[in-house]
């Protein structure tokens, strides 16, 4: 067992004084939380680079994420931080930006199936993404082993098709459940509302601040797209945003609503 937090075990338990050729690394924070996101995406990283290093390796494929174009976030800012750290390394690195994943917008399926409504904030169109599957995501990172051309770069990557909203994620899964569509619209004044009350609370009560966090990150998700930033604009653009692989999240919807895969959701819930 390794404690990535620990940069004995990591050089013990983990490369084992053994040599190593590329060093990939999906390790992410759980929750997000500023003393999470600090030790796991940033201090944790900078052990495993120190570690791959002296294990001879010389090439680091970083998987990230897509958000921190727009850094707000403590989790954000440590990707950022450790992807500076990585591109001023000397070794060869891949930075891998993928939009939403298939789980993180599966958790209403459930709700809908009881016969609730979709719930949507606004009027469901405030956001866009290109979902991405875990099969075509672990493929293009995979394919970055031996591509020279994804050396050195930070790559943005999303799923197959359109950019969807979260309205169009609504209707598609009532289509496939064979009911009409309805939608619960959540004003995003209410996140504000919630956090601002949260963080006041905070100031007594630590686990309430913690809330706060966790509000502020379900803000940037009900208000930011995941797709590429234009910096000139400042606008996202789906035509911008790369894609790849075969299977779309409303493949993925059908599959679930046929019993053939499971929403397997975890720390990766919305709702």
């Amino acid at each position: 067992m390794v404690d990535v937090t620990d940069p004995s075990s990591l050089a013990v338990a983990g490369f084992r004084g053994e040599p190593f050729d590329v060093l990939v690394s999906c390790l992410a924070s759980r929750t997000g939380l500023p003393d999470d996101a600090w030790a796991i995406d940033y201090r944790a990283h900078v052990s495993a680079l120190h570690a791959g290093k002296a294990a001879g390796v010389t090439h680091v494929i970083l998987l990230s994420a897509i958000c921190v174009q727009k850094p707000v976030l403590a989790f954000q800012h440590a990707k950022r931080a450790f992807e500076g750290v990585l591109a001023a390394s000397g070794l060869d690195y891949t930075i891998v930006r993928p939009t939403a994943f298939f789980k993180s917008l599966s958790g209403q399926i459930d709700r809908l199936k009881r016969g609730k409504s979709f719930l949507i904030f606004g009027d469901g169109t405030l956001t866009a993404c290109k979902p991405i599957s875990d099969d075509d995501l672990g493929t293009y990172i995979a394919e970055c082993l031996d591509d020279p051309d994804r050396r050195n770069r930070v790559l943005p990557i999303g799923g197959p098709g359109e950019a969807v909203t979260p309205k169009a994620q609504g209707e598609q899964l009532f289509a496939l459940l064979g009911r009409e569509a309805r939608f619960t619209h959540v004003p995003v004044a209410l996140l504000d509302v919630i956090i601002v009350t949260l963080a006041m609370l905070g100031r007594l009560v630590p686990t309430l601040a913690a809330k706060a966090e966790l509000a502020r990150i379900g803000r940037y998700y009900a208000t930011e797209s995941m797709l590429v930033l234009d910096p000139v604009t400042g606008q996202y653009d789906a035509r911008a945003t790369p894609s790849t692989g075969s299977e779309t999240l409303f493949d993925y919807y059908a599959r679930v609503i046929r019993g053939e895969a499971v929403a397997e959701r975890g720390d990766h819930a919305v709702f």
